[in-house]
């Protein structure tokens, strides 16, 4: 397209999942990416964070750091200073033979990520800007932030070239984004409307898909748009051969199905009894007990699963029961059969009776993305306040968390359960499969389906929800295998017929310019 340059963030959250654990192996070898960048002959800008946005869960920040009570992040808050000083001991030495000044393609270094629509703590941008210098950067630093004063005066620091954001009708000449890519496994952030959170807000999940209408679409291959940019860059500079795009693509097939579904409830219980083992954060058991409810992050769980359990006693006539503090979507389940959905938005209580043996009630809760912009960012995930039968609170809680987007092992449930069990309709793991006479890319229609996530050969797509807009998931050819493949569907809401391989993204109703 005749660009030199790529931006690069670093999502902290990925290569630090739990506390001084490091991983910068396959999806996160950072240092492989800058080899190839330089070798393609790109200069990369560099933006380390630690906090990112990029519509990425959390803005990159790892939860077991923002569920920590009482840290203010992104300020000089000595908590969250010491764990940004320990991510930049490990991650800076990485990155420092790829700067321009020893031979790489670092040509650029940005100081926090765009800080002024954020806060004012200029002790903190020293900070973050005294300890890249400290480290060795030497390659020049600069900040970036909206246009309006305030924004500049709170996200800039002396030694940083201020930069400014202008959006689509400005003066950028810097394509956000040039390839549109996919928010794998759980990935995925969230927005919260207005950014500023006061009242009144709604909670917008982002989409899986993350094509954007960009240059080169989910898959890499070039559109329409990136000849029209060609076009005109090669009028002002010249601008290398055009090389065939001739990344194979499955052609359109349906899978069948494999196997019986596995119940959510039958994998939890294998939680319970130690059949499986979870991976959570160090020093937490699989299954706790609380007189209220804990929050994911207390759970030493970063996304996945949480079944709540506890009984009211009674008797006591109908009143409305109702969540304060729903950082997610919950399902009830009421005698263990699904009764209600409380939704983050527009909550809508459920009514009810409790007999004089009193009743067991189980609310299944599932982590969306984090908010990665505004004030909710290192917001906690799953039941963060109480459970209210009409004002009084609902206490004596059992909680079993399910890790994901790891896949469990559904075999060693299946030899586990327990015979005679009612399969529910609504949440359990189906499997199908298909085969391919090599690898290469797909898309996964999941359109007919509820809400849920999906894996191949193990490898998590991430999420899908029939809200939309997005009807397809995007299957990268390095997780497709010559000959047999497995696909595996969670599904919380309704399941659908058995789905199929299509060649093209189905990403929804593009509104059209103006509206």
């Amino acid at each position: 397209m005749g660009l030199d340059s790529v931006e690069s963030y670093v999502a902290w959250n990925l290569h630090e999942p739990r506390p001084g654990e490091f991983d910068f192996t396959g999806f996160g070898d950072l240092e492989r990416f800058l080899r190839e960048a330089h070798e393609e002959g790109l200069g990369v800008v560099f933006r380390p964070g630690p906090y990112i946005c990029a519509e990425w869960d959390n803005g990159g920040l790892p939860s077991w750091l923002t569920g920590k009570p009482g840290i203010r992040i992104r300020t000089a808050d000595p908590a969250f200073l010491e764990a940004v000083d320990a991510w930049f001991d490990e991650l800076i030495p990485r990155i420092l033979p790829h700067l321009a000044s020893r031979g790489g393609p670092f040509t650029m270094v940005q100081v926090e990520n765009e800080y002024g629509s954020f806060g004012s703590d200029a002790r903190y941008l020293e900070h973050l800007r005294d300890g890249l210098l400290a480290r060795g950067v030497d390659v020049p630093l600069f900040t970036s932030d909206g246009p309006a004063d305030h924004m500049l005066t709170g996200g800039m620091v002396d030694g940083a070239a201020a930069t400014v954001n202008f959006g689509s009708r400005g003066g950028s000449v810097n394509f956000y984004m040039a390839h549109g890519g996919t928010n794998f496994g759980t990935g995925a952030g969230a927005n919260y409307d207005p950014p500023a959170a006061l009242s009144g807000g709604r909670y917008e999940p982002t989409v899986t898909s993350y094509d954007y209408d960009a240059a080169l679409d989910e898959r890499g291959a070039p559109t329409g748009k990136f000849h029209a940019f060609r076009d005109v860059i090669a009028r002002f500079r010249a601008v290398p051969a055009l090389e065939d795009f001739d990344e194979p693509l499955l052609p359109a097939a349906a899978t069948a199905p494999a196997g019986a579904l596995v119940p959510l409830a039958d994998v939890l219980d294998a939680v319970d009894s130690g059949t499986l083992r979870p991976r959570l954060a160090t020093g937490h058991a699989a299954t706790v007990a609380s007189p209220y409810p804990l929050g994911f992050e207390e759970l030493g769980l970063d996304h996945g699963i949480v079944r709540y359990r506890s009984t009211l006693p009674g008797p006591r006539r109908e009143y409305d029961l109702t969540i304060d503090g729903l950082a997610d979507r919950a399902q009830l389940l009421v005698g263990g059969v699904p009764a209600h959905v409380f939704e983050r938005n527009d909550q809508e209580p459920y009514p009810l009776a409790v007999p004089a043996e009193g009743l067991e009630i189980e609310l299944v809760v599932e982590s969306m993305g984090r908010v990665n912009y505004g004030r909710l960012t290192g917001e906690r995930k799953g039941i963060t306040g109480a459970v209210l039968h009409e004002r009084q609170e609902v206490h004596g809680w059992t909680m079993t968390p399910l890790p994901l987007p790891e896949l469990p092992d559904l075999d060693a449930v299946r030899g586990s359960a327990a015979p005679g069990r009612d399969v529910p309709a609504t949440a359990a793991f189906h499997s199908f499969h298909f085969t391919a006479d090599s690898p290469a890319d797909t898309f996964l229609d999941t359109w007919g389906w509820g809400k849920g996530y999906a894996w191949v050969n193990g490898f998590c797509l991430g999420r899908y929800w029939n809200a939309g807009p997005h009807e397809t998931l995007y299957v990268p050819s390095p997780v497709v295998r010559a000959g047999g493949n497995e696909v595996v569907l969670l599904e919380l809401d309704a399941a659908g017929p058995a789905p199929a391989l299509v060649e093209s993204a189905r990403l929804g109703a593009v509104e059209p310019a103006g509206a």
